[in-house]
């Protein structure tokens, strides 16, 4: 056994205590120990760059040795290293449009929200043009460019949320050109925001609509300031001094005070032909003192090794990350530990691991990923992605696991992604066997698909699976659908992120086991065959893979 960092063995104790590992099949109790470990205060709300993290890491290596895999990280290690920028806004000294009329102060976290990911003193941007560039969509596939080379160097950029076909009406030019209600990665705000930055601003609000977003304005706020990311080179790091959101009354404000109604203009950026509008006269002005620090984070990374196709990898996903510690609830509980989201993700994997381990070894590899950093912007898998230990394109499917429901068996599984690539028949198929149907996630149009880890590998062109419990009403078995989003707005109404995403002995784990042993089987299918998923036309990523097609011949 490789000697462990002394920072991590005090994690073997408690991970040496765990049920012993007799039984093949999925166990609901050994996935409870887990959880009841990862979400225990001794873990501190797994937050990164904390004790907290060092008792995770220890423990995540503990249980992957004791199940005898193998360190699949770089240089043979467990852990692949994330170096990470924390930036905090502090006071503004400055916050302010200024208009036609003189000026228009707001205020953070009322009016706007912003943050930077720039390791800067300051956050300053002085005197800058505003501009609106509808939806900031540059999709050339899809015959739509918002910008049409508009020069937006050092301006702040304002768009609209979601896509350009969201709120379009049957007969709209938009309308159908980006899937519908479902969300493309085009209305995501990563995307808007790196968009932003290859054009040059210095600045980008989206304006803020609860249907749009998919969350009210408490959510934009919530991190009150915070922000992470990767830690980049110079050269690398974008040009945005401030990055967030609008409140949609201080937006219409703001475009009246240049003569445009917002409104028109919105319903002007669902057309092919709309060309970014400057609000003329009107500029903005911050000087926001900045924290900021670099954070040593890790992902941790075991494997199977693989007989006849070793260096084909089917990988397994969850973050190991949650929120830390925070304000007391009403129980007085401070740490917001993720029991669900996602210690359930990251003891489903050891369940899999466990019972792919029983069996012969398979002909691929298998590599199950513990992430960091997920909470913070899927920043660990992003890193692994950008620096990855096996190639992308001899990746043979990413399958991640993030929240799964505790309400009971249901007579169903919910897709996230329909139509983006074969993985969903085998799900359809593998779930038949189980006797459950498939479900489509019922509100495609807020973009679930691209806000788990699994994306971080889709956008470099691996297939993709997610399992995410709060993505549609399961079907369960004892209340039916009812049952289902009655579960799901008990969580994401109370608990989603908050202290009370704690273990419970009133979880009923039998529709996550199900769920479990239905990724898991895909899993071991792709370890034991030269199947490569593929892509499906209409996909945004479908161009990507087939660049590399000749790799996996």
């Amino acid at each position: 056994m490789r000697k462990l960092p002394p920072v991590l063995a005090a994690a073997l104790l408690a991970a040496s205590s765990h049920p012993a590992l007799a039984k093949v099949s999925v166990d609901a109790d050994r996935i409870a120990a887990d959880v009841k470990t990862l979400a225990s205060d001794t873990f501190e709300g797994r937050a990164p760059g904390t004790a907290g993290e060092d008792r995770t890491i220890g423990y995540l290596i503990a249980r992957f040795q004791d199940l005898g895999l193998q360190p699949a990280g770089p240089d043979g290690q467990w852990m692949q290293t994330v170096p990470l920028l924390h930036t905090k806004l502090e006071k503004a000294r400055t916050l302010a449009f200024t208009g036609p009329k003189g000026a228009m102060p707001v205020e953070q976290a009322k009016d706007l929200y912003v943050s930077t990911v720039r390791p800067d003193d300051i956050a300053a941007i002085e005197n800058a043009p505003v501009v609106f560039v509808g939806y900031g969509v540059n999709a050339p596939e899809r015959g739509w460019d918002d910008f049409k080379g508009a020069d937006l160097k050092g301006k702040v950029v304002v768009f609209l949320v979601n896509d350009p076909d969201f709120a379009a009406k049957q007969g709209e030019p938009a309308a159908g050109k980006f899937g519908g209600r479902t969300m493309t990665y085009y209305g995501r705000w990563t995307y808007k925001f790196e968009e932003a930055a290859r054009q040059g601003a210095v600045g980008a609000l989206i304006v803020h609509d609860t249907q749009g977003a998919g969350y009210g304005w408490n959510v934009v706020v919530s991190p009150g300031g915070e922000n992470y990311d990767i830690v980049r080179k110079t050269e690398d790091l974008t040009s945005l001094a401030l990055q967030g959101w609008l409140s949609g009354d201080a937006a219409k404000r703001l475009f009246a005070s240049a003569g445009l109604d917002l409104a028109k203009l919105s319903a002007a950026a669902r057309r092919p032909d709309f060309r970014p509008v400057p609000l003329k006269g009107v500029t903005f002005d911050a000087d926001v003192p900045v924290t900021h620090e670099q954070i040593a984070s890790h992902n941790v990374l075991a494997r199977i090794e693989g007989t006849t196709r070793a260096d084909e990898v089917v990988m397994f996903g969850a973050h190991w990350d949650a929120y830390g510690k925070g304000e007391p609830d009403a129980q007085g509980r401070i740490y917001r530990a993720g029991a669900n989201d996602d210690a359930l993700g990251i003891a489903a994997m050891f369940e899999i691991a466990r019972a792919m381990k029983a069996e012969p070894a398979p002909q691929r590899s298998v590599v199950f990923a513990a992430w960091t950093a997920e909470e913070r912007g899927l920043l660990g898998s992003e890193f692994y992605a950008a620096n990855p230990v096996y190639p992308m394109e001899k990746t043979v499917a990413n399958l991640a696991i993030d929240i799964l429901q505790t309400a009971g068996a249901a007579n169903d599984v919910v897709l996230v992604g329909k139509g983006q690539d074969t993985l969903e028949d085998d799900m359809a198929r593998v779930a038949a066997t189980q006797g459950r149907t498939v479900t489509q996630e019922s509100l495609p149009e807020r973009g679930l698909f691209y806000r788990a880890d699994h994306f971080s590998f889709a956008k470099r062109g691996v297939p993709v699976m997610l399992l995410m419990g709060i993505a549609g009403a399961a079907d369960l078995k004892q209340g039916g659908t009812a049952a289902g989003q009655a579960w799901i707005d008990a969580y994401t109404g109370n608990c989603y992120h908050q202290a009370c995403d704690a273990w419970s002995s009133d979880w009923n784990l039998d529709g996550a086991v199900q769920d479990i042993d239905l990724i898991g089987t895909i899993g071991e299918e792709l370890a034991n065959s030269g199947k490569w998923p593929q892509w499906k036309a209409g996909s945004e990523f479908k161009a990507i893979r087939d660049r590399s097609e000749g790799v996996r011949q």
